[in-house]
């Protein structure tokens, strides 16, 4: 079966279906469309098709006010994946790497509390079923870590979630370790191994996986439909191997030629080919998400203050990048991947809507009502506590714990969040951000509920007995 798909990928980007003449007008003019639509700050975007760039732009403005252009430095966040598997992948074919061996046997340092760990291999750290979870690992000491040998190190309490291979789970951790076994088996940092083998051959020079050789400004955040600017969230980011990159739309038009297999190669055919092989567990390569229906290879990511999209159609030989110095509760950078698709593929292409206006708009309201209410709740404490006078004290009390539900609901707000993003770690700092409208409203909720709680208990407290 693998063998049959790893033809059928092969065969897609050897001989793609024939696709109708995308005009840079009409790719320039949806983005445009895209962007009032959406009300994002900054946009920029480059299609491919073939060895060639159909269009590559930005549009809108960065934190410091300047035209965002195809040379903005951009973060692409979880993109990055596909960077780290390719590194990788130099490595394996040079015999530097061994892609089914244990990455504990390559990887000096790497050691876990969980036995299991030293049966992981490379190929599943990339595949994401190596086991490593962000529930058993303490991810906020990862973060304060500044090296990828430091990170390593730390992993030594850990425990994996499952047997290896056995169970597919997205975790930052799997391309971290992977950079950093780039780094022991390439002999030189992360950043500069990308820099000399990656970036260099493929002329992307305006690319790093450091901030301080490739700076970009700060993003934005939509705080009920306001875009604020914000200083990036502190985390481990540069020398990083599962988002730490930073380029522009010109270098991403470069990366995805190459990766679509066209112009300058950087890896053999066949590894490109076993990039984009999902495994038996999941529609998932290595740092390309696969489309069960199209074939079309995506990632997105997202760092707080920055969205971005990468796509491939081995069908039709397009790639597109759409990235955004901006992150909200609605990621419209994949939704405007989707629509260029469709004018690809000759479809109409549906313009995003006011999705992310229209939610914050709601839980702006929601947050204005429980303001109102809890005040309102406080002043008639006393009313309150008056009607049930004749009550039994206890009863009295009980009736109190409700308005303290979204008290109990802000407290488990990073555990809800958490489990709702399917064991990913999601921390207090973190839903500050990209979250903000959210973690407002039901601070405010909490803070109006806990204050009728207090009044409404100092009333009954000075009710006579």
């Amino acid at each position: 079966m693998k063998s049959l798909l790893i033809s059928l990928f092969a065969a897609g980007a050897l001989f793609p279906a024939p696709a109708p003449a995308l005009a840079p007008a009409s790719v320039d003019a949806y983005v445009r469309d895209a962007v009032a639509a959406t009300g994002l700050p900054g946009v920029s975007v480059v299609v491919t098709h073939g060895g060639r760039v159909v269009h590559a732009a930005g549009y809108g403005h960065d934190s410091e006010g300047r035209p965002v252009t195809a040379d903005t430095p951009m973060r692409v966040a979880s993109v990055s994946k596909a960077f780290t598997a390719t590194a990788v992948m130099t490595l394996v074919e040079r015999g530097k790497i061994r892609l089914d061996d244990p990455v504990a046997a390559q990887l000096p340092g790497f050691r876990m509390a969980d036995p299991r760990a030293s049966r992981v291999t490379v190929r599943q750290l990339l595949n994401q079923t190596s086991g490593l979870s962000d529930t058993t690992v303490d991810v906020n000491a990862l973060e304060e870590t500044t090296t990828l040998a430091d990170y390593t190190a730390r992993l030594s309490g850990g425990r994996l979630r499952a047997e290896p291979g056995t169970r597919w789970e997205y975790c930052n951790v799997n391309y971290d370790l992977a950079a950093r076994l780039v780094e022991v088996a390439g002999g030189r940092d992360f950043g500069s191994y990308l820099r000399e083998r990656i970036f260099g051959p493929l002329g992307m020079t305006s690319s790093a996986v450091s901030d301080q050789e490739v700076r970009p400004a700060d993003g934005y955040n939509s705080v009920y439909g306001a875009w604020l600017s914000r200083p990036e969230l502190p985390a481990f980011l540069n020398g990083s191997g599962s988002g730490g990159v930073v380029t522009t739309a010109n270098d991403m038009g470069r990366w995805l030629i190459a990766q679509s297999g066209d112009g300058r190669p950087v890896v053999e055919r066949r590894s490109l080919e076993t990039m984009r092989t999902p495994t038996a567990t999941r529609s998932y390569g290595m740092g390309w998400g696969v489309e069960e229906e199209t074939g079309q290879l995506v990632h997105s990511g997202n760092l707080f203050t920055y969205t971005a999209v990468a796509a491939i159609s081995p069908r039709t030989g397009y790639g597109f990048a759409v990235m955004s110095n901006s992150a909200a509760l609605q990621d419209d950078t994949y939704t405007i991947m989707l629509g260029l698709t469709a004018l690809s593929e000759g479809r109409v292409p549906e313009l995003p809507g006011a999705d992310r206006l229209l939610y914050e708009g709601i839980l702006a309201a929601i947050a204005l009502v429980a303001a109102g209410l809890g005040v309102l709740g406080v002043l008639r404490a006393r009313r309150w506590a008056g009607r049930r006078s004749g009550s039994h004290r206890r009863w009295v009390v009980l009736r109190l714990l409700p308005a303290l539900l979204p008290a109990v609901v802000l407290a488990t707000y990073p555990d809800w969040v958490s489990f709702l993003a399917n064991g990913r770690t999601v921390t207090w700092a973190q839903l500050t951000y990209f979250a903000a409208p959210l973690s407002i409203t039901l601070l405010v909720t909490a803070l109006a509920g806990a204050a009728v709680t207090a009044a409404r208990a100092l009333a009954v407290s000075r009710r006579p007995r």
